[in-house]
């Protein structure tokens, strides 16, 4: 299976799928599909979670570089292969080339979490760390193709990457024949397209959701304009969905094939990510956690069997603990406050006691005491608090003011 560029439009069917699946036989791994108790007590009907964060590289990216890099003619292999990615892109194309025994020369942007970085120089690739976004890192891998002759790996807008990713969907027909709505991120679209060619394909009546960060939303503006179309600045925790533009490829696809796109918000990002940490006991990149994101947000809204894929598990150890803070503190888990007393011993040991009749777990203590808006005798104190969730937010606000404390924030 192999595309020339002025075959790039070319339409990806059933067949390409299908023979991308046998490609990839014994190189990507058939990922497990879990139920979720939880989940599917929330939305009234059995929700299954298809573990693409369990593939080799933690995500769904090397199924398609695995079928695009296949697919070159002996020439184009032999002047190696460039690629530009923050992370999942990069791995699954190091990999890939690894394994097809192609040199791979991959650009990652300078702010790239390290062990994103360190993961890609391990499966083989040269790294070059370029620019401070994204795009500035693809226009360098892109202008390296021109210069050497290496061919350049689209994350997304290739109709070989869409037939690789579509094995998913392939594989969630077979895993859970009774589906009757799958639900996947979308960034440029290559893998919600891939699934929509091989869903559609074979059980129309199955309703295929594209779930996108709204901070990083192109498709809806895109689909209501009929043609691809950017957003400036996208900007979302969501890294692997955090696609300015719709690839023109997918794009065509996910406007004929794909029943609605949604989108979901920073709040339910952070939620979801936590959800499949406690109660799945998977580790999700907010990505991957967006098809979660979107059952959070409106359970009754989807028929089921319910299949949400979540597409990668590559998430910086720095970023998790920033969204596992935020999950809970959307979740009402999780209390910051700020409130002035008398600067005279025991004063905090007081204030502490009052938490403590109320269960607040105390996880962080500090103290102001030369802010010009003080007077003589005060202190400002700022607590850090593990909560139970909105209620018992709200009976220590009160515990606090019952106790003659004035919480200022």
């Amino acid at each position: 299976m192999s595309y020339s560029t002025a075959d790039s439009f070319r339409p990806v069917t059933l067949d390409d799928v299908r023979g991308a699946q046998k490609m990839l036989s014994g190189v990507a791994r058939v990922t497990a599909m879990e139920g979720s108790r939880h989940l599917s007590q929330m939305v009234g009907a059995p929700v299954h979670l298809k573990c693409e964060n369990l593939q080799r590289t933690g995500s769904f990216k090397l199924r398609g570089a695995y079928v695009r890099i296949a697919g070159l003619l002996p020439e184009e292999r032999a002047a190696g292969v460039v690629a530009a990615s923050a992370g999942n892109h990069a791995q699954g194309v190091a990999l890939a080339s690894a394994l097809l025994g192609v040199r791979s020369t991959v650009f990652m942007p300078k702010g790239a979490p390290l062990p994103k970085v360190s993961a890609t120089g391990d499966y083989g690739a040269e790294v070059r760390l370029h620019g401070q976004v994204v795009d500035e890192t693809l226009a360098a891998a892109q202008e390296y193709a021109a210069e050497t002759g290496a061919v350049f790996i689209h994350p997304f807008d290739h109709p070989d990457i869409i037939a690789g990713q579509g094995t998913v969907g392939l594989e969630i027909l077979e895993q859970c024949p009774e589906a009757r709505t799958i639900l996947v991120g979308i960034g440029g679209g290559g893998l919600a397209a891939g699934i929509a060619v091989a869903v559609k394909s074979l059980r129309p009546d199955v309703r295929v959701v594209g779930v996108q960060a709204a901070g990083a939303a192109a498709y809806p503006p895109s689909l209501a304009a009929g043609r691809p179309v950017s957003v400036e600045n996208p900007a979302t925790m969501a890294d692997g969905i955090k696609v300015g533009r719709p690839g023109d490829v997918p794009f065509g696809i996910v406007g004929e094939l794909v029943d609605e796109v949604r989108t979901v918000s920073e709040d339910e990002l952070s939620a979801a990510l936590l959800l499949c940490l406690e109660r799945a006991k998977l580790v999700v990149e907010p990505a991957g956690a967006s098809p979660v994101a979107a059952l959070l947000s409106e359970p009754g809204a989807f028929e089921g069997p319910v299949v949400a894929v979540l597409s990668g598990g590559n998430v910086d150890p720095v970023l998790m603990e920033r969204v596992l803070r935020h999950g809970m503190a959307a979740q009402g888990r999780y209390l910051a406050v700020r409130l002035r007393l008398t600067d005279r011993p025991g004063a905090l040991a007081t204030l502490l006691g009052v938490l403590s009749v109320v269960d607040a777990n105390v996880l962080d203590v500090s103290h102001v005491r030369t802010d010009p808006r003080l007077g003589l005798t005060e202190a400002e104190v700022e607590l850090h608090l593990e909560t139970k969730g909105p209620a018992h937010c709200s009976e220590v606000g009160q515990a606090l003011r019952e106790a003659g404390y004035t919480v200022i924030g």
